[in-house]
């Protein structure tokens, strides 16, 4: 939905506050439902939402939280590339059912990422009990999913767990 590239200099001075007091920066990423199908796809540029534009923000920015909303499709390995690379970059796994996301993504969710992915369903374009109930079916070892579904939001916000 912006229209500006996550690493414009004009965003900058927003970027330091968000550092300065510890808040985390949140960047759609990736196409999701909103303008499909629509003429023109509602005028939504994706081209906007490459997370590789937000590595340079976490470069530049290394006490900043970083959190890539949605599996980034068709860009997910960059984003699991940002994700592992900087260690402040978390993703969020709105704007698609769980029954979607691609192996690699359940692969690092499971391991490397485990501790950075955070739950999201996009209500009401996706509802939290669709979306649950997918997740139920994907292959995510039982110790993960409390990670996703709770704790590492509860450990970023810092709001204890």
């Amino acid at each position: 939905m912006q229209a500006f590239y996550p690493n414009d200099r004009m965003a900058y001075p927003l970027y330091e506050v968000l550092e300065e007091f510890g808040l985390p920066a949140l960047f759609h990423t990736g196409q999701t439902g909103i303008g499909s199908g629509v003429p023109g796809g509602a005028g939504i540029r994706l081209k906007y939402s490459n997370p590789l534009y937000v590595d340079d923000v976490a470069a530049d920015f290394p006490g900043l939280p970083i959190i890539l909303a949605h599996p980034s499709f068709p860009w997910q390995d960059e984003a699991l590339s940002i994700a592992t690379h900087k260690p402040q970059v978390y993703i969020d796994l709105s704007g698609w059912s769980p029954k979607y996301f691609p192996p690699q993504l359940v692969r690092y969710a499971n391991s490397l990422l485990k501790e950075k992915v955070l739950f999201g369903s996009d209500y009401p374009a996706i509802t939290p009990d669709r979306w649950l109930a997918d997740f139920e079916k994907l292959e995510i070892k039982p110790e993960v999913r409390p990670l996703i579904l709770k704790e590492n939001a509860a450990r970023l916000l810092k709001l204890g767990t």
